[in-house]
């Protein structure tokens, strides 16, 4: 894959001076436009070997466009900050909105391929790697994207030559470290690792050009070029290419058995039993989250169920078991206009928590496959990828230490219309009751349907749904504190 970008192309200096006016101007024009229509986000990757001029390229790019409107982002080694989040998270936050593009100078390319080529780890986490990347960049181009990668290509020979050349230039010196040097000796291991890695993950939605990157006239040629053309073709064509996944959504059979027939909703506690499991269950709570062991863990806890179904209630026992300094609660509502701009789960990880914290969301991600899928605000085949998409963020959520803990509140339709007329009889309840509320009221076997597809398809083995019986709030309360205790003493 590599042979063609060793074959020692050149580009004279008085050639790049005569393509450079016009070629600028093409690119900064075909950034308004991308800017003007704002129907989808650019997204460049600049990989490569050390001293094939990722960073001049970089450079390059950003200055020929504007400047206002392009966001360069380097990921070297994780601060502190982003140890103690999903590796993941530190992407996901810097993801550009439709209209503007973002370069990304090392990437969630680097890791897998040090770790594979130099730290030896084995297949199956490599090619898990490598799948994960394939999935995500999926994702990004059904969320409409235009992603374009380059891998900037040296040959040995070419590398140590250009990393002598930059060693002897006292203004240059300082290009050139301990790791670059490590990195060319592992030259070999290094080249046969990352040709896997584009052979994998070149697709249409989102391929990889490889290019010399000996020469820096070529190089950037090249790179503009290849940029031009790609953003000029999106903008011709009046819809994003997608990717296959997820075209056409999967539903239950109709026969069969529903996920809550064997939930008994009569079930109840009285009062004072009520009170004596309360404190119990809050004080383990709050035994678990001071745990030395919870610091490196954390817990992401999601809440759904039917409007009046009672989860306010039952954050709020939660809640007051934990210190305030580490928790946050996030109540999920119709996304503003920046997180529309933005891929669908972009506005949930900024809300992700750091280790040794709580973060808990009233109505969740599972919007897209319930109130999106049931009110048509998105379409059956966005809907239909969602399922996957979701079980590969909480796998993501998971595998960075997280603990995730799903509760769906299931009432009866007689009970949730008991809850309404209540809401509307006490004045400091009257806010909780919107004609939202009552409209969705009129879809309930539409919502009931889209949750039972819900729970299917997305209980996992690492984030499991459970199906909380809440005819009875006491008894709701309870199962939901018990069972959010057990799944954090488990993970410790």
């Amino acid at each position: 894959m590599f042979e063609s970008a060793e074959q020692g192309h050149r580009l004279s200096n008085a050639a790049f001076t005569r393509a450079e006016p016009g070629l600028r101007t093409a690119l900064l024009e075909a950034q308004y436009a991308v800017l003007d229509q704002s129907r989808f986000p650019v997204i460049v990757v600049i990989g490569g070997v050390d001293g094939g001029g990722k960073g001049e390229t970089v450079n390059l790019l950003t200055a020929w466009m504007d400047p206002r409107h392009i966001h360069a982002h380097a990921f070297g080694r994780a601060s502190h900050e982003e140890l103690v989040h999903p590796p993941m998270w530190r992407f996901w936050r810097t993801l550009p909105r439709r209209g503007k593009t973002a370069i990304y100078f090392d990437s969630w390319y680097t890791g897998p391929v040090l770790d594979h080529a130099l730290a030896s780890t084995g297949n199956r986490r490599f090619q898990r790697s490598i799948e994960k990347i394939f999935r995500f960049e999926q994702m990004l181009a059904n969320e409409g994207a235009l992603v374009i990668k380059f891998w900037l290509h040296l040959s040995k020979k070419a590398q140590e030559d250009r990393l002598r050349t930059l060693e002897r230039d006292p203004l240059t010196r300082w290009r050139v470290t301990d790791t670059d040097w490590r990195h060319h000796r592992h030259y070999k291991a290094l080249r046969a690792t990352s040709e896997r890695v584009l052979q994998a993950t070149s697709t249409p939605f989102a391929p990889w050009f490889v290019i010399e990157g000996a020469d820096a006239n070529y190089r950037h040629l090249m790179a503009t070029r290849l940029l031009l053309q790609a953003m000029q073709k999106r903008l011709s064509n009046s819809a994003a290419p997608r990717a296959a996944r997820g075209s056409t959504p999967r539903v239950r059979n109709t026969d069969d058995e529903s996920p809550f027939a064997a939930l008994n909703l009569e079930q109840s506690l009285a009062r004072g039993r009520y009170r004596g499991e309360l404190a119990k269950q809050q004080g383990m709570l709050n035994l678990l989250s001071r745990s030395s062991r919870f610091r490196k863990r954390g817990v992401v806890a999601v809440f759904e169920g039917p409007d009046a179904a009672g989860k306010g209630g039952a954050i709020r026992r939660i809640t007051a078991a934990l210190d305030a300094r580490f928790y946050q609660v996030a109540p999920i509502s119709v996304p503003d206009p920046e997180e529309l701009a933005h891929p669908y789960l972009w506005r949930f990880w900024r809300h992700i928590p750091r280790l040794g914290r709580f973060a808990i969301f009233d109505r969740s991600w599972y919007g897209r496959v319930l109130v999106e899928r049931v009110e048509g605000h998105a379409s059956a085949s966005d809907w239909g990828r969602a399922y996957g998409e979701i079980n590969d963020f909480e796998q993501e959520l998971t595998d960075g230490g997280l603990i995730v803990v799903k509760f769906w509140l299931a009432i009866s339709k007689q009970e949730q219309l008991a809850r309404f007329r209540a809401r509307q009889k006490t004045p400091y309840k009257q806010f909780k009751i919107t004609r939202d509320d009552w409209r969705n009221r009129e879809k309930w076997d539409a919502y009931q349907a889209a949750a039972e597809d819900m729970v299917a398809r997305t209980s996992t083995a690492t984030a499991p749904w459970t199906l909380v019986e809440a005819n009875d709030k006491h008894f709701a309360r309870i199962k939901v504190l018990k069972n959010l205790c057990e799944q954090i003493e488990a993970a410790l």
